[in-house]
C-alpha cells in the first residue's frame, strides 16, 4: 500500500503537468493557421484561473507538488490565451477577449488579496473551497458531452488521449488526497474528475468511435 501511495504521490504532479500540456497541439496548429476558427477562449482563460487558485492553496497549505504543477499550468494557460488573442479574428473577439482578461484578473487579484488580508488557515480554506467549485464547473463540459454521445451512440467525439491522461491524473490526485495529503479540496474534485473520465472511457468502450446519427462528426 504505501509503494502505490509513493507511486501516486510522485506521478500527480507529473500527470496535471501532461493534462496542461494538452492543448498545445491545438494552439501550435492555431498559429501555423493563423486563425481559431471556431475555438472557444474559455478553456485557456479557465486554466489560468482556476491554476492560480490551486497555486495560491498550494502555498498557503505548503504543498509543493500542487503549487508546482499548477505553476505550470498558469505559465502554459497564459501562452494558450496569448496565441488565441493574437490570431483570433472572429466578430466581437476583442470584446469577448477584454470580458475573459478581467475575468481572470479578478480571480487572481481576489485572491491574492484573500491570501494577505485573512489568516493563513482561513484563506486557504476559502480558497481551496473556491478551487472545488470552480472544478464542478469545469466539469460541466464533459457532461454536456456525454449526453450528446448518449444521444447519438457515437463517442468519437470523446479524445482517447486526454480522456485516459485525465484518468491517471484524477486518480493520482484522489489517492495522494485522500491518503497521504488527507484534504477534502484535492480528492473531493479529483473523485469527480476520476469518475468523469470512467463514464467516459466506458462510453468509448461502448460505442467506438463509429459515427452515429447527429454526431456532428464526417462520416
Amino acid at each position: 500500500m504505501q509503494s502505490l501511495l509513493t507511486l501516486c504521490g510522485t506521478l500527480a504532479p507529473y500527470c496535471g503537468v501532461l493534462c496542461f500540456l494538452a492543448p498545445m497541439p491545438t494552439i501550435l496548429e492555431v498559429a501555423r493557421d493563423k486563425s481559431t476558427g471556431a475555438l472557444p477562449l474559455l478553456p485557456y482563460s479557465s486554466m489560468i484561473s482556476n491554476s492560480f487558485v490551486w497555486v495560491m492553496y498550494g502555498l498557503l497549505k505548503n504543498l509543493p507538488s500542487v503549487y508546482m504543477s499548477n505553476a505550470v499550468g498558469v505559465t502554459l494557460g497564459t501562452y494558450y490565451f496569448r496565441t488565441y488573442t493574437k490570431y483570433c479574428t472572429t466578430i466581437g473577439a476583442g470584446k469577448q477577449i477584454r470580458t475573459h482578461f478581467r475575468g481572470a484578473a479578478c480571480i487572481i487579484v481576489f485572491n491574492m488579496c484573500l491570501a494577505q488580508i485573512l489568516e493563513k488557515d482561513m484563506a486557504a480554506d476559502i480558497i481551496g473551497k473556491e478551487g472545488v467549485f470552480y472544478c464542478m464547473v469545469l466539469f460541466a463540459s464533459p457532461l454536456v458531452a456525454l449526453k450528446h454521445v448518449l444521444e447519438t451512440k457515437s463517442a468519437a467525439s470523446i479524445p482517447l488521449p486526454f480522456t485516459l491522461a485525465c484518468f491517471v491524473n484524477c486518480l493520482c490526485w484522489s489517492v495522494t488526497g485522500w491518503f497521504t495529503m488527507k484534504d477534502f479540496n484535492i480528492y473531493f474534485p479529483n473523485l469527480m474528475g476520476l469518475s468523469c473520465a470512467c463514464a467516459q472511457l466506458g462510453l468509448k468502450g461502448m460505442y467506438g468511435d463509429k459515427r452515429g446519427k447527429g454526431s456532428g462528426l464526417p462520416n
